[in-house]
């Protein structure tokens, strides 16, 4: 072996993760977004600003990412911000390991509003419906955006980590 081939890699050359395959190609492409990681199955993860949600999933859509598997909300903790997530897979005939991708938008708490993606992929309809029921996240655009799980007069959204439970809720029309 050359002795070149022996050296070590410096230890912030060896930190850096290289983009993967589809953030490449939306760099390439001019789609502003921030590649974060590899998720443990080596799944791309790719931060998305609100506002260049739209543009980047009609992109995605194009490349062939035609199956919205599961769209949710996470809450960072009390204080901190709201995230839409998307996990988006490219499925056609024979194949034995569609490719993946997964986008993250970072929301402020006070006002958690991205577009929706119901009209790229009609699978959003009710699970943008459940983060907004349970983390107050607004899908500008949505058709129907109303609580799913929660009674329609319910207050306050249930999953965030600052939520306070009620002491009791009367029902209404029981019967």
């Amino acid at each position: 072996m050359a002795e070149e081939e022996l050296k070590p890699v410096p230890a912030a050359e060896a930190a850096l993760v290289q983009p993967g395959k589809v953030s490449q190609w939306l760099a390439e492409n001019g789609f502003f977004h921030e590649f974060l990681d590899l998720d443990a199955n080596g799944v791309e993860i790719i931060k998305v600003p609100a506002n260049f949600l739209l543009p980047i999933s009609t992109a995605l859509y194009a490349y062939g990412f035609n199956y919205l598997q599961f769209q949710g909300g996470i809450d960072l903790g009390a204080g901190e911000e709201l995230v839409s997530v998307y996990h988006l897979l490219k499925v056609s005939d024979n194949a034995d390991r569609p490719e993946e991708i997964r986008v993250k938008v970072f929301l402020p708490r006070e006002n958690p509003s991205v577009p929706s993606v119901y009209w790229i992929w009609k699978t959003a309809d009710w699970q943008e419906r459940e983060s907004y029921d349970m983390y107050g996240i607004i899908y500008e655009g949505h058709p129907n955006l109303k609580r799913i799980l929660m009674p329609e007069d319910w207050v306050g959204w249930p999953l965030r980590k600052d939520y306070i439970s009620p002491d009791f809720y009367e029902l209404q029309n029981a019967y």
